[in-house]
């Protein structure tokens, strides 16, 4: 009997190692048959220097070659990434994760809330209102019959005072550009005039409904319009913009009241320079500057005749300044609120107070203070975590605000400034086991010996032997602060056994505008450098190790992700690079590029070449390399990163990729920077995404 059981067991044995085999042969054939990309012979000088370009063809991304290289590229990356045998369950705990009811903070005009919200079996959010708080959702606009896949969404950009008429925005897939239409809220029926489809930076619909206001970026800069309703848009006013370029960003918005306009400026998107312009529109006074010759960040909100300022001006933890807008001299400024230890993120006005979103060593707090600035109170939160959107007005006493952080799903408070309490309004009906896991932060030191903060997240109690797959995560640009928020991707990675890690790199604005611009420019190399000692310290650790660790991270991130991998692929097993920038020669030349360069810099000047240079991950992949596996992933209607930098970069790392460190390249045609997939395409995406980096750290869904 046992000798026959022992037969059987071998014969079992034998035959799953020959399929094992069969399949690993058919992995290693589809991996061997990478398709080929033609080379040219493209040289330059740029300042002293060779660039060698081989694949600037790719650049073209409408060439019938170009198209054809796609197409190869998505059969090659797809059978790998999508054929998982543990996909079905990965799927269906993406889709548990990702398809429930959500819905945006409400927005409150006469009584009548307005809100996004998408139902679980809905592929897009829908636009609806309600009549009072407890009252019935009406739908106003459905975005899902407007195209036959699902990938046309659409934004709320305003209301009017009395609740009437609305404006709402109509995206195409992901790209930035949109329409702006207007709707009769009581008849439900659309007005005839629409905004054309442009990239608008900013919408205001004024509150007595005769009209709007919006920035829109033409190809010689930002130019704000006022558009009186009932005529033709090509009839609109210009009002502001002449003699500001392409690399400027401006917007306006309208005081509640719609007496007072305040239009800002922003110097690219680093924002170092902030304009701020004001006019009186009962008075019908000319646009007069508020601030326009300082150097630092100014945003502005204005009530009743008093305007409040948020600026890093002498204050680079950020302070509050208040003065009477008929006295706009800056002798007349006072300051409400010190800077302190803590960083500003943003403030609100609502119900008569001051709201002050704080950042205070990477964690969210939210102050309340009177209008004159004293302080009345923080309010408490069950963790440490992200306070994410704020709505309120100045006259209502009420405000909504969201909270999230890695283990516990997105609530949305309501806030009563009167008596000061806060309830839970709604929160997303997520399964996670938040007390399974540990949250933790962390100090490590980076190559120049700067401290810089992580935050641990994984299920209790993990070994802490070296062996444990860990996803390394960080952004590091534009001052962007990244605290702690809820993530799918997090709760896959720690369900399937996995550590998650958010380094707050260089870069970033967690502690302040100092710490922004220690990681941007000629300083750009320390955002990379801290990324790279933050995989050291886990690795010193025993958290884990070199074959053990992908790393994930888009636009900027994806920057990231980059000079990671040419800087030390050795330190990481494989890499997800979203949507990003990856040719930092030639980046400025693409789209709304010129943007960036207050915080890149731009190759067409020499200084800011040399480090621009000695860092672009393009110029840095060398034969002979074992780099990790890489899956780039973008999309034709990425409008703001160009999707050239991935097919490029692409194209180089699998002229020199080895056959067990494949490069893949995960190419939508009507998805971009901005997303714009229907949910159950996400469900899809993300079981990509999430699958490449279990088949490259041989990991199996639970």
């Amino acid at each position: 009997m046992n000798s026959t059981r022992n037969i059987f067991k071998a014969l079992i044995l034998i035959c799953l190692l020959f399929i094992a085999g069969c399949f690993t042969t058919s992995m290693r054939q589809d991996i061997k048959a990478i398709p080929q990309t033609r080379m040219d012979n493209i040289k330059e000088q740029v300042h002293g220097i060779e660039i060698i370009d081989p694949y600037r063809w790719l650049e073209d991304g409408q060439s019938e070659e170009t198209r054809q290289w796609i197409e190869a590229q998505n059969n090659y990356s797809q059978p790998l990434i999508g054929n998982r045998p543990d996909r079905t369950r990965l799927k269906k705990r993406i889709t548990e994760l990702l398809k429930v009811d959500w819905q945006s903070l409400p927005q409150e005009r006469n009584g009548r809330y307005f809100i996004r919200k998408r139902s679980g079996d809905q592929e897009m959010a829908v636009l609806y209102m309600r009549e009072g708080l407890d009252g019935k959702d009406v739908m106003l606009v459905d975005p899902n019959p407007m195209s036959s896949d699902n990938t046309t969404s659409t934004r709320l950009q305003g209301v009017s005072e009395d609740g009437s008429l609305m404006a709402y925005s109509i995206r195409q897939g992901g790209q930035d550009e949109q329409s702006i239409h207007f709707l009769n809220v009581d008849t439900k029926e659309n007005l005839p005039e629409v905004l054309p489809t442009a990239r608008y930076m900013s919408f205001s619909l004024k509150p007595d409904k005769s009209g709007c206001y919006y920035t829109r970026h033409e190809a010689n800069g930002p130019r704000i319009y006022y558009h009186k309703m009932g005529t033709e848009p090509a009839s609109d006013i210009k009002i502001f913009g002449d003699g500001y370029d392409a690399d400027k960003i401006a917007y306006t918005e309208l005081s509640e009241d719609g007496r007072h306009l305040l239009i800002t400026v922003r110097h690219g998107s680093a924002g170092m320079k902030m304009e701020l312009y004001y006019q009186d529109m009962v008075k019908n006074t000319p646009i007069v500057p508020i601030v326009n010759d300082i150097d630092a960040k100014f945003y502005g909100e204005i009530v009743d005749e008093k305007f409040f300022l948020q600026t890093d001006w002498n204050a680079p933890n950020g302070r509050i300044i208040s003065f009477d807008i008929n006295n706009p001299d800056r002798k007349y400024w006072k300051e409400i609120v010190r800077q302190n230890d803590a960083v500003i993120d943003y403030f609100k006005l609502a119900g008569g107070k001051l709201f002050i979103n704080y950042t205070k060593n990477a964690s969210s707090t939210l102050s309340v203070f009177e209008a004159d600035g004293r302080y009345i109170k923080d309010i408490q939160f069950p963790a440490i975590g992200s306070i994410g959107d704020f709505v309120g007005r100045w006259k209502n006493n009420e405000a909504f605000f969201s909270f999230s952080t890695y283990h516990i799903p997105s609530k949305t408070y309501i806030y009563n400034t009167k008596t000061d309490t806060k309830k839970i309004w709604w929160e997303a009906d997520i399964s996670v086991q938040s007390d399974t896991y540990d949250v933790k932060q962390v100090w490590f030191k980076s190559k120049d010996g700067t401290k810089v903060p992580m935050f641990i997240v994984h299920a209790k109690g993990v070994k802490l032997n070296g062996k444990n797959p860990t996803l390394l995560t960080a952004y590091g640009g534009f001052g962007h602060k990244e605290t702690p928020y809820f993530s799918v991707m997090a709760t896959l990675w720690m369900e399937a056994g996995g550590v998650y890690v958010m380094p707050n790199i260089r870069g970033g604005g967690e502690f302040g505008e100092n710490w922004h611009k220690a990681g941007m420019l000629e300083n750009k190399q320390n955002s990379f450098d801290d990324f790279i000692a933050a995989a050291q310290w886990l690795i010193d650790e025993k958290y884990t190790s070199s074959d053990k660790i992908v790393i994930v991270g888009g636009s900027n991130g994806g920057l990231l992700v980059g000079a990671a991998i040419t800087q030390r692929p050795d330190m990481f097993r494989a890499a997800v690079c979203l949507y990003p920038l990856l040719d930092m020669v030639r980046y400025h030349k693409f789209l709304v590029a010129k943007f960036w360069a207050s915080e890149y810099g731009c190759a067409e000047d020499p200084q800011q070449f040399k480090y621009l240079y000695a860092y672009s991950p393009y110029h840095h992949v060398k034969k002979g390399v074992k780099y990790p596996a890489v899956l780039f992933v973008t999309g034709d209607r990425d409008t703001r990163v160009d999707p050239l930098h991935a097919r490029k970069m692409t194209a180089l790392l699998q002229s020199v990729a080895t056959a067990d460190r494949p490069v893949l390249l995960q190419y939508y045609t009507k998805a971009g920077h901005v997303g714009g997939h229907p949910m159950s395409r996400k469900i899809e995406e993300v079981a990509d995404d999430f699958g490449f980096m279990l088949w490259q750290l041989g990991m199996s869904f639970p």
